[in-house]
């Protein structure tokens, strides 16, 4: 999400995170996914709940940098045969306005499954780090607690990344826009880490998957293989413009938030979007007080 998107010098610290003794503890958690075409819903008993229904918008809210709450006024994020579609026919040049997407509901102990593809050309004024760049923000501050001219939301961003047909760009890395987290013991202050997980070149679909159990743990997985595992994240750090000093409380322990789409730039597609609740387990628990809704003139919104 940033220009240290990438971190390619942290592909070994993140090798070495996948512990089996974690993989084991998280053994009973993971389990195959149904994948079951392209317009399928999670089949009823599975567990799986659609955050995104496959006709329209519906409980999702836009935040788009310069903008209002709710306000997409170039058309960003709408819904095309089906897909949840994020382009850029409107703009003449992108300007940094970066948005997302956000889902009304918080989450705090959950399994995500997103379903992307990246599609086209990247719109022009785009910055050279978001070429064939998205991602999935998580234990994000509420949408209606950021300010007008905020980049990116407090939160942790599982960064989607697309191959250029030639280098490798690995996916499902994380960044953490003013917040940090702990890998194997220790505090990580660092924007980016490299997930050990594949590229993807062209515009196949990618399933990739978010284990996360509020405040304690969280894997990322890219194809049912897990490809990094962290914990305990907080708020803290830079790499975000524009919040308001009320809002982002350095070290306040992120044990839950909401979940947001990114637009950087260049267009993407989401076929499925599917959570399923877990226990939170003893340092799990609701939405932290530091991102409850703030007594603010934004817009309202549902949840």
């Amino acid at each position: 999400m940033s220009s240290h998107s990438q971190c390619p010098e942290a592909g070994a610290r993140s090798r070495m995170l996948t512990l089996p003794l974690l993989l084991l503890a998280l053994a009973p958690a993971i389990g195959p996914v149904p994948l079951r075409g392209q317009d399928a819903l999670p089949p009823p008993d599975s567990g799986w709940t659609p955050l995104f229904n496959g006709r329209d918008l519906s409980g999702w809210t836009p935040k788009i940098r310069g903008y209002a709450l709710g306000e997409d006024p170039l058309g960003t994020f709408r819904v095309e045969e089906g897909l949840l579609t994020v382009g850029y026919e409107g703009y003449d040049t992108f300007q940094e306005r970066f948005g997302h997407l956000f889902h009304e509901t918080p989450y705090s102990a959950y399994r995500l499954l997103v379903e992307y593809r990246f599609v086209g050309e990247q719109v022009p004024g785009g910055p050279g780090w978001a070429l064939r760049n998205s991602g999935v923000m998580f234990h994000s501050q509420d949408p209606a607690t950021m300010g007008l001219s905020q980049d990116f939301p407090v939160s942790l961003e599982a960064q989607f990344l697309g191959g250029n047909g030639v280098d490798p760009r690995p996916t499902l890395n994380l960044c953490t826009p003013g917040t940090h987290v702990e890998m194997a013991g220790e505090l990580v202050e660092q924007h980016c880490v490299t997930a050990d997980s594949p590229t993807f070149h062209g515009e196949a679909w990618v399933t990739v998957e978010l284990i996360v159990r509020g405040g304690d743990r969280i894997v990322h997985l890219v194809q049912g293989d897990t490809v990094l595992t962290y914990g305990h994240p907080v708020v803290g750090g830079g790499v975000v413009d524009g919040v308001p000093p009320d809002v982002k409380v350095d070290g306040t322990l992120l044990t839950g938030g909401f979940i947001a789409l990114q637009s950087e730039s260049h267009p993407v597609q989401f076929r499925r979007v599917w959570i399923r609740e877990l226990d939170p387990g003893p340092s799990g628990g609701a939405v932290n007080e530091a991102f409850r809704l703030l007594d603010r003139t934004a817009p309202s919104h549902s949840r």
